[in-house]
This record gives structure tokens, sequence and C-alpha cells, in this order.
């Protein structure tokens, strides 16, 4: 009994030390998107009153000569770049209000713009050290409701590696969904794929008709192309023969592809969101805070370091883009405010926005907890 106590608890302690680390490098991401507006702040005359990395009490504090406070908190969940008069009325001409809205916007971009860079370079170096992300046909399937006569030319076989569909790169399955989405059994969807080593092209037969509604619909995709998928009794699917592979490219190539899996990761924010404002997912597909770390700590369990990067370049993309909504409390709503004023020659009421942005910010903490306890329960 001692010893499997023993286990149960290294297990936990080990599980703790992945959580540690996904913990970590979202508190990365945070802390490169605040140091973003800070750079731009500096650079552009605005009075900064602090710069902190988490939230709530703090556990180290200093004060520079111009009064500028650096500190570190107690939870690193969080972070924020505090400017002087941000949410309200100042003399001084440094104050976030007193600056020209140009100058305002530049700074409220810049955070996303560093989340972004930041995920880019992780991109880049997993492409340039594992090759880039494709996806593999692990296991295939025999099935084949259409009676479509099938050969190694216009099927795959299991371990190919899938690189193109329709010419355009697959990093991710929502590549593979958008390429054989709306085709009829028979229809062909050329493919570039790699089979033991040597690259073919395939011009692959639909098995059954693809008309998928959600990104989510992985087990309508293996249906299509012939890919093993098993799903329980309510047809949920529980697991299916993709897997993520890489391959070896030419350096500028991994270069452009790099730039394209960081355009194809904020392309699926904004599906996601479509989908869910059309009611084709539910709010249970979506996480706060809570499921972003359980995710990342599983990626990390498995001990790949490409692993660590994808997940890392994954948040830092989509801190990118949720940012960038006209969401009251982010940084895209204040833009808007921005622009707003740009245009008029002259700011809305600033008590107003402020409560906008208090609201909007109590809103979005409530939310997040929100998705993810209906995903405990």
């Amino acid at each position: 009994m001692e010893f499997l106590f023993l286990a149960s608890f290294a297990q936990i302690m080990q599980y703790a030390g992945y959580v540690l680390i996904a913990v970590l490098v979202l508190l990365a991401n945070i802390t490169v998107h605040e140091f973003g507006h800070y750079i731009t702040g500096k650079m552009l005359g605005f009075g900064i009153e602090e710069f902190a990395i988490g939230f709530g009490p703090k556990l180290f504090s200093r004060t520079k000569k111009n009064g500028e406070v650096f500190s570190i908190r107690l939870l690193p969940l969080g972070g924020f770049c505090a400017f002087l008069g941000e949410d309200k009325d100042e003399s001084d001409p440094k104050a976030f209000n007193n600056r020209k809205p140009w100058q305002r916007l530049i700074v409220l971009v810049a955070g996303a713009t560093m989340n972004y860079l930041f995920a880019l370079l992780m991109i880049c170096i997993m492409f340039g050290g594992y090759g880039t992300t494709a996806l593999m046909a692990y296991e295939v399937s025999e099935e084949n409701p259409s009676g479509i006569t099938l050969t190694e030319e216009n099927s795959f076989l299991s371990r190919d590696k899938i690189v193109t569909a329709e010419g355009k790169n697959v990093f991710i399955v929502t590549d593979l969904i958008s390429a054989v989405n709306g085709k009829k059994a028979g229809d062909e969807v050329r493919f570039d794929i790699v089979r033991s080593g040597e690259k073919r092209t395939l011009n692959v037969l639909v098995r059954a008709d693809a008309d998928f509604t959600s990104v989510e619909d992985i087990a309508g995709l293996c249906r299509s192309l012939g890919i093993k998928y098993e799903t329980d009794e309510s047809g949920a699917l529980t697991a299916h023969g993709l897997a993520t592979t890489s391959v070896r490219r030419g350096f500028f190539t991994t270069i452009g592809c790099a730039f394209q899996y960081s355009m194809r990761l904020a392309g699926t924010v904004f599906t996601v969101l479509h989908q869910l404002l059309t009611g084709k997912l539910g709010i249970s597909s979506l996480g706060g805070t809570i499921t972003t770390i359980s995710v990342a700590a599983n990626v990390i369990k498995t001990g790949k370091f490409w692993g660590f990067l994808n997940i890392a370049s994954f948040i830092g993309v989509n801190l990118a883009v949720f940012n960038l909504l006209p969401i009251p409390a982010l940084d895209g709503s204040r833009a808007l405010f921005a622009v707003i004023e740009w245009i008029r020659g002259k700011p809305l009421n600033r008590k107003v926005e402020g409560i906008i942005h208090t609201v909007g910010f109590i809103a979005i903490l409530l939310f997040a907890v929100f998705v993810d306890l209906q995903r405990c329960f």
C-alpha cells in the first residue's frame, strides 16, 4: 500500500511539473505581449507607471529613477503594463489619453504583434529543427460504402505522409477538412504525399460524401478519405487514424511554411468564432485559462520538444488574434475607441469608456471561469 501511495504521489508531482511548465509558457506569452506595449510606449514618450508580471499581491518590486515600477506578482496567470492616465483624464502630456490617437493605436496593437512574432519564432525553430508539420494517414480503413474501385494510386496506405491537398500545404486537420469539404463520393482530391520515403502525387477518390458541419467533424473526414476512426455509442469520436508528423524541406520553403502555418492557426480562431455565432459549435467546445494550461500540460507530458514549441506558438497566435477582437477591455476594443477619436477629432466620454472596459473585463473573467467549469461537469 505504501509503495502504491508513493508511486501515485510521484505521478502527481510529475504532472504538477508539466502544469508548471505550461503556466510558464502562458506567462511567457503574456509577458511578451505586455513588453510590446511597454517598449512602444517608451519609444513614443508615454508615461508608464508599472510593468507587472503576474496578478495579485507583489512578491518583488523595484522602482526606477524615473518612477516606473517593475513588479513580480503572486498569480502567474496574467500581467499588465499600466500607463499614466489610461482610464481617466490627466493633465500630464505623457498621459495615455493625452497622446495622439495614432500613437495610442501603435501601442495597443504592439502587444498582439509581439505575440505573433514570438509565435513565428517558435514555429521557425520547430520547422527548422524537426521539419514542417504535416499529417499522416497512420491507419487506413477498408470500408468503402460507395463501392469505389480502390488502388494504391487513388487511396491512402497506412503511414502515408500528407504534404499538400489541392495544391495547398497541409499542417493541421482543418486544412484537410477545407480541401475535402463539399466533395461527393467518387470525386477526386489531389494530394502530394511521402510514401516509404518517396514523394508521390495521388488523386484520391472520396469514398463518402463530405458535407462537414463544423471544424470538429474529423469522423466525417476520415470516412470520406478511408481513414480508420472509432466512435462510442452516442456517435462521438473516440479515436482516429490521423497523426501529426513532419517533412523536411528547403530553407526558404521552411520559412515560407512557418508564415503559412501561423496564418492557418490564426484562421482557425476566426473559423471557430464564426461557427460559434452560427450555432455550428457549442460553448462546450471552448475552454478558459485552466483548459489552456491543461491542454498545454498534456502536450508537454509527451516529452517532445517540438510539441512544446508547437503549443507555445499556438498560444501566442491565439493571444494575438483574441486581443485584437473588438471586445470591451481587450486591446482591439481600445484600438477601436482610438480610431473613432481619430475620425471624430475628439474623444468619447472617458468615464463611459472606462466603465465599458471594466464591465468587459469582469465579463471576460466570468466567461472564462464558466467555460472551464462546464468542461468539468
